[in-house]
């Protein structure tokens, strides 16, 4: 428990000593309520309470108002001693009556006695009251409560009024959640929440600096099961209000991130205020989630092709079990709502903007990473709340599982040396011929899926046969271009190619063997394992399928857009669909021959006609044969591949199927002015060097086709990382002074290499004939 938990603690056994809970027939015997109770002066009760806080001793609940209210005494005939609960009648009736008296002392004590405690906030704005009760199962009257908000809005001793009432309340709630586990008793509880969240200067300074902290520590308390309720709820409101209080935690993140310091001792995970604002923070992620359009249909089926035994793992013997469990800490909430982010297809908020930068700037993701995969029932891991980190953060966490996952496969090949008298390679070698690529990447590959997959979890080393090159990381990104060159060639006939989309598909007519998607899919896994970007151009539904998801009319948009645009009209039309376009559920496609092929879309489809009443069916069964049906076995040994390397990777969890494409493909936007910043100079070169001010002139000067051409001689790769150009840890060094020798480069190391011309016009000329017919190992 923190200091101020244990405070507030102890607090309210001292109040339970001294002024009771205020229910006459309390059976606590630590509470000055009961007939046994006998009394304490203040200073035995303080040191009473401490007692029973150490002991967890029985808390009771208060069934009335605190009275320590900071407000002045009033006439009897207008202090409202008789309002115990809230209405927008009654807080009408008093405001007029403050107005007109010139006096809003009635209204703060009333405003400050219900806002301060739980119970009488529970029995609030409710639809349905009895007269002069709270009807315990009515509903809030949300529009009741934002009306009221509003006509206080612009009262000052009220707005001050909730603020001390809040700043009262919260801890109480907290310690009521946290120790007395009152939502499970009553789950009306929640309605402290639903009223005070519709409060719209929660995000003003006055609660930024205490109130909203406190309020968030205590919503973090609730049970999975009330943070669901609170979610369905949240989600049924109208964008602006899903918003407001998205806006409102972000705020309060961004705020303690900018207003405090954090280092290797004081972790921004161990900030009690951000981690609550988080966990508040994912209550209307998933809001958004589930009042958007939702597709909870999962195909999950495949991955028991790749499941391991249930024998004990090497990684358990060794002790690292907890490093290499199967998936990430189970999301509680996201389990109670059966939602999970990919789910998503249209949010009520842009997934986009629940990304806070200022907090993915302090956080460190090596620690974040062992809280994650180690620590994640004592420490918190920003990795339980993806949502609020960027990309590029997440794909440091998963920079370091993979690391991880590689060094320990080398201690596991030196203790299978040590037991089986053999040297095994600590890495993942392939030596091919660049004239034989596909060929012996294949069966080295096969054979190491069949024989041994956990070696695809080792390094990859790449060895081109007759070449002298040393693997540092550029050999491996040129085999994933070659290989891909190959495979993508429409001679081959595996994919199938849109010149309008630009995109290619899985082609369902292809005579080539499983085995050769296989290995397209494991090559995929190995480029995001080994950190490495290809340039493949798949529609985003291929990554939704990788994810467990299966393809939807939706998803025709991108991957078949001349079909989405014919069903649309389909859906759309107003006439007599049956009549005028003579459809039945029997479709017809080509062969890699051009030879038409009929296919039912249900039993004896050629003799059911489409209609108006049955034509979204033919939609949705056309768009599951053309996405899932007709590629099912292409894809399955392509999913079966790319599960091979990443089935135990947290890379589903983190990741949304737009984040797999970026981690995969790169990012087609190239900002070198963000490059020309980071990059780094060695060998007598400065960012001052004239030739470098002429280089990055000539260079901002080239087209784009040169600027990829430029990046893949320098990188290996004319895609930008996760991040931008501006990750990129680029180094240009002087080779020598003025020469014709053409400029160089080491792809492994991103450094660029090149004398120091003697004219502007003639590093040009060199660097655009350098980068035009480099190809291959051997040309530096």
């Amino acid at each position: 428990m923190n200091r101020s938990a244990a405070k507030n603690l102890i607090e309210r056994y001292f109040r339970q000593l001294t002024d009771g809970c205020g229910n006459d027939d309390c059976e606590n015997e630590f509470c000055a309520s009961c007939r046994r109770f006998r009394p304490l002066d203040k200073n035995a009760a303080a040191v009473r309470a401490l007692e029973l806080c150490k002991s967890n001793a029985k808390l009771c609940r208060p069934t009335a108002p605190p009275s320590e209210l900071d407000v002045p005494p009033l006439d009897p005939k207008e202090d409202f001693s008789d309002v115990h609960y809230l209405t927008e009648n009654t807080v009408c009736t008093i405001l007029a009556a403050c107005e007109d008296e010139g006096d809003y002392s009635a209204l703060v004590r009333v405003m400050g006695r219900v806002f301060s405690n739980a119970q009488a906030l529970m029995k609030s704005f409710r639809e349905d009251h009895p007269d002069g009760a709270g009807d315990a199962s009515a509903s809030i009257d949300i529009d009741s409560v934002r009306r009221v908000y509003e006509r206080l809005r612009d009262v000052e001793q009220a707005q001050s009024a909730l603020l001390n009432a809040l700043v009262y309340l919260a801890p109480n709630v907290e310690l009521d959640l946290e120790y007395l586990e009152v939502y499970q008793s009553d789950p009306d509880y929640l309605n402290v929440f639903v009223i005070l969240m519709e409060n719209g200067n929660l995000h003003s300074p006055e609660y930024l600096e205490l109130a909203l902290p406190q309020l968030c520590k205590a919503m973090s308390k609730l049970p999975a099961a009330g943070a669901a309720r609170l979610c369905r709820l949240w989600s049924g409101f109208e964008p602006p209000h899903v918003r407001r209080m998205m806006e409102t935690f972000q705020q309060l993140i961004t705020y303690t991130v900018v207003s405090r310091e954090y280092d290797s001792r004081r972790l921004v995970n161990d900030d009690e205020t951000v981690v609550a604002a988080c966990e508040c923070l994912k209550v209307v992620f998933y809001a958004s989630l589930i009042g958007g359009e939702l597709d909870v249909q999962h195909d999950d089926g495949d991955e028991a092709d790749v499941a391991p035994p249930d024998e004990v793992s090497p990684h358990e013997l060794l002790g690292e079990e907890r490093l290499y469990k199967k998936g990430p800490p189970v999301d509680l909430l996201g389990k109670e709502l059966g939602v999970r982010a990919i789910d998503g297809r249209k949010p009520l908020i842009p997934f986009e903007d629940f990304v806070n930068e200022p907090l993915n700037d302090v956080v460190e993701m090596d620690k974040d990473f062992t809280f994650f995969k180690v620590d994640a029932e004592t420490k918190f891991s920003f990795q339980t709340c993806p949502f609020v980190l960027n990309v590029f953060t997440k794909n440091q966490g998963l920079y370091y599982d993979n690391r991880i996952r590689m060094y320990s496969e080398r201690r596991l090949t030196a203790l299978y040396g040590v037991v089986r008298g053999q040297q095994p390679s600590p890495y993942l070698k392939l030596k091919v011929r660049r004239d034989h690529l596909i060929d012996d990447a294949l069966v080295r590959l096969e054979m190491i899926s069949m024989e041994n997959p956990s070696d695809l979890k080792k390094q990859l080393f790449v060895e081109f046969e007759g070449e002298q090159g040393v693997d540092e990381g550029g050999l491996s990104k040129e085999f994933f271009q070659l290989v891909l060159e190959e495979i993508f060639n429409p001679d081959i006939g595996m994919f199938t190619y849109d010149e309008d989309t630009k995109l290619f598909w899985f082609n369902s007519s292809s005579l080539e063997t499983e085995a050769q998607y296989t290995l397209v899919g494991i090559v995929l896994g190995l480029a995001i394992y080994n950190n490495c970007i290809l340039d493949v151009h798949f529609p985003m539904v291929v990554y939704r399928k990788l994810m467990g998801k299966k393809g939807t009319f939706l998803d025709l948009l991108d991957s078949h857009p001349v079909l989405h645009k014919s069903l649309t009209e389909l859906l759309d039309y107003a006439g007599d669909v049956e009549a005028d376009m003579s459809l039945t559920f029997q479709i017809s496609h080509t062969d890699l021959f051009g030879s038409p092929l009929l296919y039912d879309l249900k039993e004896d489809g050629e003799d059911v006609p489409v209609s108006k009443e049955n034509r979204q069916e033919f939609v949705e069964l056309y768009a599951d044969y053309i996405l899932n049906a007709s590629v099912q076995r292409q894809f399955r040994a392509f999913k079966k591949g790319f599960l091979m390397v990443t089935n135990e990777s947290p890379m589903r969890y983190l990741f949304r199927p737009e984040e797999v494409e970026l981690l995969i493909c790169g990012s087609r936007k190239l900002d070198f002015e963000a490059l020309e910043k980071t990059v780094e100079y060695d060998g007598g070169y400065s960012k001052e060097t004239p030739i470098i001010k002429d280089f990055w002139a000539t260079l901002h000067s080239f087209g784009e086709e040169q600027k990829k051409q430029f990046l893949q001689f320098t990188t290996g790769t004319d895609r930008a990382p996760v991040g931008g150009l501006g990750k990129i840890k680029m180094i240009i060094a002087k080779n020598g002074s003025d020469s014709n020798r053409l400029p160089t480069s080491h792809t492994c190391f991103n450094a660029l290499l090149f004398p120091e011309y003697s004219s502007k016009e003639k590093l040009r000329e060199r660097l655009l004939k350098a980068i035009t017919y480099a190809k291959g190992f051997g040309m530096l």
